[in-house]
């Protein structure tokens, strides 16, 4: 099936369960093609009488000493300390499903360990989908802000060659500079079990042609 295919049914199916604000959040480890496929899907909900709105948890870091107060190799502190979850709730979540008009999409941005300026974002229709992507979503803390979210299962071999051909990176997931990011997504795989909890898993290892594994709606 091809990727158009498989995202356009996506897309009608969620289309069929959505309610007057619904969240749909996009999971994977680090290089699964989250933020492609998100778009993509996206782009499928277009024209069809609802306002699509994208957002990404990595506009939702937390200030640099924060994420490093562990140590800046510790893989805990990548998983525990990495996001500002708290902010992702007041700013965005929970203002989107109670109804508000405007919304942040963006709250703090790491390269400049600052608050971001963006405006918020204004919901101009009654009925509106929010489409979050990002790493860690299947927490115990945010599980209850979606309504539907899918989990792009990708072997760490894959997802580290294409971080290198994209950042310039070390491809082998087991060197060094890696163990920080590596072995804190293996806390969260083992811990948290993002496939037993999504309501769809794609095997996303082709990004061309993914495949549906997991269908829970």
């Amino acid at each position: 099936m091809t990727k158009d295919t498989l995202l356009a049914g996506l897309a009608g199916r969620i289309i069929a369960v959505a309610h007057t604000r619904t969240v749909v959040a996009v999971d994977g480890v680090d290089g699964a093609g989250k933020s492609h496929l998100a778009d993509h899907l996206a782009l499928h909900m277009e024209n069809n009488g609802w306002e699509i709105i994208r957002a990404s948890i990595d506009d939702f870091h937390n200030e640099r000493e924060v994420r490093y107060r562990q140590g800046k190799t510790s893989p805990q502190g990548f998983f525990q300390d990495s996001y500002n979850y708290p902010a992702l709730r007041q700013e965005l979540l929970e203002p989107f499903k109670s109804g508000a008009s405007s919304i942040a999409v963006t709250f703090f941005d790491h390269r400049t360990n600052a608050r971001t300026s963006t405006p918020r974002r204004q919901i101009t229709t009654p009925r509106a989908i929010l489409i979050l992507d990002g790493i860690f979503l299947h927490r115990p803390e945010l599980r209850d802000m979606w309504d539907v979210s899918l989990y792009l299962t990708v072997p760490f071999s894959v997802t580290y060659a294409r971080m290198a051909h994209r950042d310039g990176s070390n491809p082998d997931p087991q060197a060094p500079e890696n163990k920080r990011y590596l072995k804190g997504q293996e806390i969260y795989l083992s811990t948290c079990s993002p496939q037993d909890h999504a309501t769809f898993v794609i095997d996303n290892s082709n990004f061309q042609r993914p495949a549906l594994t997991e269908d829970r709606l």
